[in-house]
């Protein structure tokens, strides 16, 4: 048996699971957050049970020696050593990575180089990747790129119709994100569909963050975020695609800076901007069908209609379309949702919803589509731990 610790280190906190290896057994789960502050929050769930501290987390180290401290403490490890090795989430990999890597110096060193393509993430990655190195030193570490399984996309999809030298002088390109998630979602659809050598399916990561992908055979060939996770799709608090004019326009009209209003693109905009309530889609679903809420009825029309025009974009790229697969906080609860969207190309695909299975709540995957539906549609919960964990055995040979 090996035991896997899986990490996402976000700015102000720390997501991890604890995996026995090959099972893939969670042994341990848990979430630091609001590290930094002095109301930290520490919850972690083992044999059943949850308990939560709540006291100052001043930074990543503290909350790493907090994790470690309770694994020990609680009984889910006799000794540390027990660990057998770390996987961490990365979210820009840039063109570096186009698998999980085995962390070494020069792979720390392109990951800080990235730092300025991915300033709210990558940074804390390190953080908390170097907080695990320095309480388990003879410990191997993985890193797990979250740009990795966009890297096969073929160049007229992620070149910008800029001028040449952007690309090859700065790297000015789409790479996407939450790659991790849609590479598992797209790997348990094509498991859905039977394993077929051909397999043409879209993958709708719908969070707070949102993204589609059209992945064609296991490969994704196009991908709806771009040069950073502010484009494509409209998403909780960010925009996603505006026209690039408007942004001098709010400058002079607002006497705002461009990185002011770029701060409102990614924090104002998106669900909150338009209902005004939330960027929750659980308080915008409330306000509609408790309320009547004309906002929230727009907001959610407008989201249904955005994600529905990438399915259709990629359903002509992919050359038709075996399974649209909706995942993430959104796409696995908002039923609502997912209704609106598939109604939004159902006279051209010829896909339906069965309305019973779309209503139901759960942690497993499952088909919601209508028996007679051309494409079936799928709920797949995401696990990007599992993938990390995954990727730490495999390129460790655990």
């Amino acid at each position: 048996m090996t035991k896997i610790m899986a990490v996402n280190a976000g700015s102000s906190s720390l997501k991890f699971q604890l995996f026995e290896m090959p099972e893939e057994t969670v042994i341990t789960s848990g979430i630091v957050e609001r590290i930094g502050m002095d109301d930290g929050i520490f919850t972690i769930k083992y044999n059943g049970e949850k308990k939560t501290t709540t006291c100052p987390i001043p930074d990543h180290q503290v909350a790493v020696e907090m994790l470690l401290k309770a694994l020990v403490d609680e009984g889910v490890v006799t000794e540390l050593k027990e660990i057998d090795a770390v996987g961490h989430r990365i979210v820009h990999g840039g063109e570096y990575f186009s698998d999980s890597a085995v962390v070494d110096d020069d792979v720390v060193a392109k990951v800080e180089e990235l730092c300025e393509l991915a300033p709210l993430h990558n940074p804390a990655h390190l953080i908390g990747y170097r907080a695990f190195k320095a309480e388990l030193p003879n410990v191997q570490h993985v890193f797990t790129f979250d740009t990795a399984f966009h890297q096969s996309l073929d160049k007229e999809r992620y070149l910008y119709p800029l001028p040449l030298e952007y690309y090859t002088d700065l790297k000015v390109r789409r790479y996407g994100a939450h790659g991790t998630s849609h590479k598992y979602v797209s790997e348990q659809v094509i498991d859905m569909l039977g394993n077929p050598t051909e397999s043409r399916v879209i993958v709708c990561h719908l969070g707070n963050g949102a993204s589609i992908s059209a992945v064609l055979n296991g490969k994704c060939i196009d991908t709806s975020m771009g040069f950073t996770p502010l484009a494509g799709v409209m998403m909780g608090t960010r925009c996603g695609d505006v026209d690039p004019s408007i942004m001098p326009y709010l400058c002079k009209k607002l006497n705002k800076t461009p990185d002011e209003v770029l701060e409102i693109y990614n924090k104002k905009s998106g669900m909150l901007g338009i209902s005004g309530i939330s960027s929750d889609s659980r308080d915008i679903e409330n306000a509609l069908f408790k309320e009547g809420d004309d906002r929230a009825l727009l907001t959610s029309l407008l989201y249904a209609r955005i994600v529905s025009k990438y399915i259709g974009a990629y359903y002509a790229e992919l050359g038709g379309c075996d399974a649209i697969a909706f995942t993430a906080g959104v796409g696995e609860n908002a039923a609502y949702l997912r209704r609106l969207i598939i109604d939004d190309v159902s006279k051209a695909f010829g896909v339906f919803l069965d309305e019973k299975l779309n209503a139901v709540r759960s942690d497993e995957n499952r088909v919601i589509s209508h028996q007679f539906s051309q494409i079936k549609v799928m709920v797949i919960p995401t696990n990007e731990e599992v993938m990390i964990a995954r990727d730490t055995v495999r390129l460790l040979g655990l």
